[in-house]
């Protein structure tokens, strides 16, 4: 038996920081050599279990922060390399190591290798007896979970499934013994109810690499297929059928991000199947796509820039001054036109005589020759092309770079140089004249004489007024041209007050919310204004930030219309039923001339009892209304005197039980 020295276990992510570069470069020489003595070990032998401590540590830790962690040296590949060879060679023998067995360590195998590496390898043990155990255990911890909800222990549930997607998507053994029953898949799609998106995105990612798995088996089982497809059309259609979103169930998002229905309806065509049942499940599945969700963004083309690196040639001395210009012209063009071709620009260039202005006018106006409208408008240009022959090396003229610019003082006289410099100064013409020199200056009496011409044609006197605005000044015409715009206007005021009004007498009804918005005020103010629910927001809005406004407002339709209201009298009336005629209140016949007084106030059915009971005493003298009024008046003037009040009281406060 060959004895080897041990396996040091794989330091975790605080020992390595530790670690000098030297030193970590020692360790992996010294993992190295011990990898390689391992692999000459005869495979009858046992397997060391500091081996299998090391292998475990390594996928781990490898798996966790990737493989950069261990270094760019020639010996961090190495190591990689001869581990992979080191868990095959072990995972192939009769009876494996258990702690190789278990799906942690399995799946972070399957991370840092490839599926082509290590399909063959898990598919070899799925089979054995301590690795169903340890699916098993998982698979119904992960039930458990999925089924608690929000009860559960969602962040160890994210890092599970994360971690379990890579052995899924290398074995598609383990697709069918995940999906085998339905309690996985119903248990995806209730989780997916909660709202974390991480979650949701590692359970879509499960669901949909498990039903990859089952396409991707050999023999092809259609009925277990079948049967999970038409799982989630019943968890789809339930879903739409209750309160929630439609487009927010695993379903819809599966079909949606994910290519699942097509890659399934390409392995079951390419298998065969006579059967139509998955053909029926597939087009109810495709109902439940999200809209827009199919549209990928459109892919974006690199083009290739000749940069002109070869060897230089005789003819490049000649040529390169032209072709630098030539190229500057070409991308010029290519910024205004960038899906174009270089050759195809260069010939354009050819056509119209490195103009760049005509060749852009031709292609915005689409009015180029045949042979070039025709042509291919993506053509690169070659070098071979590039090149011109030693004949065709003519001199020409360089086209200018900047277009030319025009003005009004173009071909003037020093556009020529044709200006006298005596006629050109700079600053004052005559810096040593004062402002008493210039005044006293008279070469420019001509202009006066030309001011006092015009004035003596303007007549004073002249005082005829233009009365055409007056109408309009005065409030009398308004708008009298454009009635349409007098309209609006009227209409605005309109709906201004309408909001005004409401605004003062429930300020709510401008709230933001589905119930205000459904309200009876709120709909009554929508048809009397024809605004919409965010304008009538939004003007509430803006008054609160404008207190001008507000105040406006207020004196606008707030203000005294000058209109006062009839105020009803008070006074006692005879009652009417005396057969006695309604007094006239507009009228001097008023018989309430003075306050009531005694016992006969405000009682209408006792009339006689205050002044004026039925008639009026300063009436006419044959009146017989006036007479019995005066009367009435003599006859009780006695018992309204001021005397009678004292012995009044007296009684009353005698029947009190009062000292009077």
């Amino acid at each position: 038996m060959t004895v080897l020295p041990p396996f040091a276990p794989f330091p975790e992510a605080p020992w390595r920081n530790h670690i000098v570069p030297e030193e970590w470069e020692a360790c992996l020489s010294n993992w190295v050599a011990l990898a390689e003595a391992h692999l000459y070990v005869p495979e009858e032998e046992d397997v060391d279990e500091s081996l299998v401590s090391f292998l475990i540590s390594l996928m781990r830790e490898t798996a966790s922060t990737g493989a950069q962690m261990l270094g760019t040296s020639h010996s961090s590949k190495i190591l990689i390399r001869q581990s992979f060879l080191l868990v095959s060679r072990i995972l192939r023998r009769p009876f494996p190591p258990p702690l190789l067995l278990q799906w942690d360590f399995l799946a972070d195998f399957c991370r840092i290798y490839a599926k082509r590496r290590t399909s063959t390898l898990i598919s070899g043990v799925t089979e054995n007896t301590q690795m169903t155990t340890s699916l098993n255990g998982l698979r119904k911890s992960l039930i458990v979970t999925l089924d608690s909800g929000l009860k559960g222990d969602l962040t160890t549930l994210q890092l599970s499934l994360k971690r379990l997607n890579h052995l899924i998507h290398a074995s598609p053994d383990i697709a069918a013994f995940f999906l085998a029953g339905s309690d996985f898949l119903d248990g995806l799609i209730n989780c997916y109810r909660i709202m974390n998106p991480p979650l949701r995105k590692v359970i879509v990612t499960t669901a949909y690499l498990c039903l990859v798995g089952l396409t991707e088996r050999e023999p092809l089982n259609f009925s277990m297929l079948t049967d999970q497809l038409y799982s989630l059309k019943v968890a789809a259609d339930s879903h739409r059928a209750g309160p929630l979103n439609a487009n927010d169930s695993i379903v819809a998002e599966l079909i949606t991000v994910t290519p699942i229905l097509k890659q399934v309806q390409h392995r079951l065509e390419e298998s065969g199947s006579t059967t139509t049942r998955w053909k029926a499940v597939i087009t109810a599945l495709e109902d439940f796509r999200k809209p827009g969700g199919n549209v990928r963004p459109k892919k974006l083309v690199k083009w290739k820039i000749e940069k002109g690196k070869e060897i230089m040639t005789e003819d490049d001395d000649v040529m390169a001054g032209m072709r630098v210009h030539r190229m500057s012209q070409i991308i010029q063009i290519q910024d205004l036109f960038p899906g174009m071709g270089s050759g195809f620009v260069s010939m354009l260039l050819d056509e119209y005589g490195d103009n760049t202005e005509q060749v852009v006018a031709h292609l915005l106006e689409d009015s180029l020759p045949h042979h070039l409208a025709t042509g291919d408008r993506t053509q690169e240009l070659s070098q071979e092309h590039s090149r011109r022959k030693g004949s065709d090396i003519a001199p020409r003229s360089t086209p200018p770079q900047v277009p030319i610019r025009h003005n009004v003082y173009d071909d003037d006289e020093f556009d020529k140089l044709a200006m006298d410099v005596n006629n050109i100064h700079f600053g004052k013409r005559n810096q040593k004249n004062s402002a008493e020199d210039v005044l006293n200056d008279r070469s420019t009496a001509s202009n006066k004489a030309a001011i006092l011409s015009a004035l003596s044609a303007f007549d004073a006197d002249d005082d005829e007024r233009d009365d055409t605005y007056d109408a309009a000044d005065a409030g009398i015409l308004v708008n009298d041209g454009n009635t349409e715009e007098a309209d609006d206007h009227r209409r605005k005021d309109v709906g201004e007050e309408a909001l005004f009004r409401a605004y003062q007498s429930d300020q709510k009804v401008f709230d933001r919310g589905a119930t205000t918005r459904r309200s009876e005020a709120r709909t009554k103010l929508k048809q009397q204004t024809g605004m919409t629910d965010e304008a009538i927001e939004g003007w509430a809005l803006m008054l609160t930030r404008t207190p001008h406004q507000l105040k406006q407002l207020e004196m606008k339709y707030s203000a005294f219309g000058g209109d006062q209201p009839v105020l009803a009298p008070t006074a006692w009336r005879a009652s009417l039923g005396s057969g006695e005629e309604e007094p006239d209140l507009e009228g001097g016949n008023n018989n309430s001339q003075g306050r009531f007084r005694g016992h006969g106030r405000g009682r209408g059915g006792r009339g006689g009892h205050g002044r004026g009971g039925g008639g009026n005493v300063a009436g006419p003298s044959g009146d017989k209304e006036a007479q019995d009024a005066r009367k009435r008046k003599e006859a009780n003037k006695g018992s309204r005197a001021n005397h009678n009040r004292r012995d009044q009281r007296a009684r009353k406060m005698a029947r009190g039980g009062f000292v009077g």
